[in-house]
């Protein structure tokens, strides 16, 4: 099990997902906060940009603020954040 600092900006022009800087990934969602439509929509991203079943990820932190924190499963911590330096650093 590992965990993730994700920043991110709801309503969004498009959805993006990177870069990774100072351990903490940006993700850019079009959904909107409303009804955890964001939180949902910045899983199933990031599990695409990790190549992880969303199954595997889960949030843990910061349901309701742009702060987030994801525990994920099924990658090791050195695995995880070679995944992450392949998504781009700033």
């Amino acid at each position: 099990m590992a965990q993730l600092e994700v920043h991110v900006t709801p309503g969004a022009a498009t959805d993006a997902v990177g870069p990774f800087a100072d351990g903490t990934l940006r993700v850019r969602v079009t959904r909107p906060p409303a009804g955890g439509e964001a939180n949902r929509a910045v899983l199933r991203l990031v599990a695409r940009a990790l190549r992880l079943p969303p199954s595997h990820l889960a949030l843990v932190a910061g349901e309701r603020g742009r702060r987030k924190r994801i525990r994920i499963d099924g990658v090791a911590a050195d695995e995880l954040e070679r995944r992450l330096q392949a998504l781009g650093e700033v």
